[in-house]
């Protein structure tokens, strides 16, 4: 563009802008190089430069940008009327935002726009650039498309890869310094880590995790990214652990060295909210680094997380063991505990005495249900006796136990897993073979080598001997997951009702290591027939027992 001799006084707002994008291509596209090359044309037109307008690393896809929004801001009050860029790209890559704005905005407000590489100027309307400025529009958007969709590539092959990632590491860890920047345990959070873990494995639940941690004047992981790097990685924090710190903590799989990416993702490239991915989708690469917990201790954290109780607390702050587990066998409501207290007569000494009773009953009175009232006292002592009894039986004879367990419960037992394995690898080669003779009836029946219909009826019958391999062969893959789940799950019960052998009282971590539910039937004194508690163990043991 040549100088010009101004007809009136040009207030010019220089928009620089910059994306991490844009990174990629060098110097040429830098802050300063922008600022370089516009200052040299403003001196040369001889206009007078208000304001810079900067955004250093946001994509012009959107214009949610605070440097230019102040610039349209101020262009629209009347305290800049040049818009000065150095080309079309720099202002925004959303063709139908940047062409509202040229050819309906700015002429409405009397801004002159001028990209000074693309040789646009919108006072300057009979040119070739100009009649260009639309197909260089849409060309400006079409390349953060192409541009989006090659990094989303880039990023998904450095996960698949074991490249991590991730910003910052998770709490617990640091980022290695190695090319996949691998995660290193930091040792002074890794044990708070565990120890978070292990204390809700026991059925505390998160508000009483978060309630000690406080109460210790533990740093949450925010803070101690604060104290550490100076950088925070949530806006408003509360400076104190919650619940949804630690749910999202307790599900990180990061902690039993797994690295799982490609969890979000943005709603397109001109939109840029986040959603979550399905899990399935999810690019999980296993044992990429160094774990903090047990893969046992991971499971056992699941398996209290998934119980259908998850107790309550008393106004004192007393959770039962046996809390949320115990239904009423007539209702199916959930039992719930009561309390009363009495003052004895001659020590004068405060006592409480628990029971529980059926959660309708106690609501809704007689009319919703009877009373399955029992004491907790009575509870404990039957629940402990089954266990301990079961315990004993079990321990006396663990082989025989595990047998006859696998045999009544796996739909494949041990005996045959290994000719099942035969069965799928035969299958699976016959379908291998039928691929290749379906290929062969093709290539015969072009050759002229058959007629077509012998050809149709040979792939129909190939196809159809597919399908039913295919259907098989996953019948027995099923049959042999079960089969090892079985023998993983009561290997895991065996051991912890050992452990419980000679436990003393019920714990919450024995009742949600042992138990699905227990339910409890009515009074005697109301059906007339003894009250029945009826244990439902986490596996089914009663029909072998």
């Amino acid at each position: 563009m040549q100088p010009k001799q101004n007809s009136k006084d040009y207030i010019v707002g220089m928009y620089v802008r910059l994306s991490r994008d844009d990174e990629r291509q060098g110097e040429s596209l830098s802050i300063e190089n922008q600022k370089t090359i516009l200052s040299e044309y403003i001196e040369q037109q001889g206009w007078t430069l208000h304001d810079v307008y900067v955004d250093d690393g946001i994509s012009g896809t959107t214009f949610e940008r605070p440097g230019v929004k102040r610039l349209l801001e101020d262009a629209k009050s009347g305290v800049i009327n040049t818009i000065l860029v150095k080309d079309m790209s720099r202002f925004g890559r959303n063709y139908i935002m940047v062409g509202q704005y040229l050819d309906y905005v700015f002429p409405l407000y009397n801004i002159r726009f001028v990209a000074l590489t693309d040789n646009i100027d919108t006072e300057n309307k009979d040119t070739a650039a100009m009649d260009m400025m639309p197909i260089t529009n849409v060309f400006n958007e079409w390349w953060a498309a192409a541009t989006s969709k090659k990094l989303r590539a880039v990023r998904i092959q450095n996960a698949k890869n074991g490249k991590n990632g991730m910003s910052h590491a998770p709490y617990g860890y640091i980022l290695g310094t190695d090319e996949k920047r691998t995660l290193q345990i930091n040792e002074e959070t890794a044990p708070i880590v565990k120890r978070i873990f292990e204390m809700r494995s026991t059925g505390m639940t998160p508000r009483k995790i978060a309630d000690i941690l406080n109460a210790e004047h533990i740093l949450t992981p925010n803070d101690y990214r604060i104290a550490t790097t100076g950088v925070s990685g949530v806006r408003n924090p509360s400076h104190l652990w919650h619940t949804t710190v630690l749910r999202t903590l307790l599900a990180n799989q990061a902690y039993i060295g797994n690295l799982v990416q490609h969890k979000t993702t943005t709603v397109s490239y001109k939109n840029h909210k986040w959603q979550r991915r399905p899990e399935k989708e999810w690019i999980v690469i296993e044992n990429a680094h160094e774990a903090i917990i047990s893969k046992e201790l991971w499971d056992k954290v699941k398996e209290v997380e998934k119980a259908v109780g998850h107790g309550k607390h008393t106004k004192r702050g007393f959770m039962h063991p046996l809390s949320g587990l115990m239904f009423c066998a007539d209702c199916g409501a959930k039992m719930r505990l009561g309390w009363n207290t009495q003052i004895a007569k001659r020590t004068g000494e405060e006592k409480t005495y628990f029971n529980f009773n059926c959660g309708t009953k106690s609501r809704t009175g007689s009319s919703g249900c009877f009373s399955h009232f029992i004491p907790v006292p009575v509870l404990e002592q039957i629940v402990l006796n089954d266990v301990k009894d079961k315990a004993a039986k079990i321990t006396a004879n663990e082989d025989e136990f595990r047998r006859k367990y696998l045999d009544h419960t796996a739909t494949l037992t041990n005996k045959n897993q290994v000719d099942v394995s035969k069965e799928i690898h035969k299958d699976e080669k016959r379908l291998a073979e039928l691929d290749k003779l379906i290929e062969s009836a093709f290539e015969e029946k072009v050759a002229g080598k058959i007629p077509e219909s012998v050809c149709v009826r040979l792939i129909e019958k190939y196809t159809t001997e597919q399908t039913e391999l295919n259907e098989r062969i996953a019948y027995l893959k099923q049959g042999l997951e079960e089969a090892e789940k079985a023998v993983t799950d009561i290997d895991e019960f065996i051991r912890r009702m050992k452990q419980y052998l000679y436990a003393p009282k019920l714990t919450r971590e024995l009742c949600l290591d042992l138990f699905e539910k227990l339910v409890i039937g009515g009074k005697e004194s109301v059906t007339g027939k003894p009250q029945e508690v009826h244990i439902y163990y986490k596996v089914d043991i009663d029909s072998v027992l």
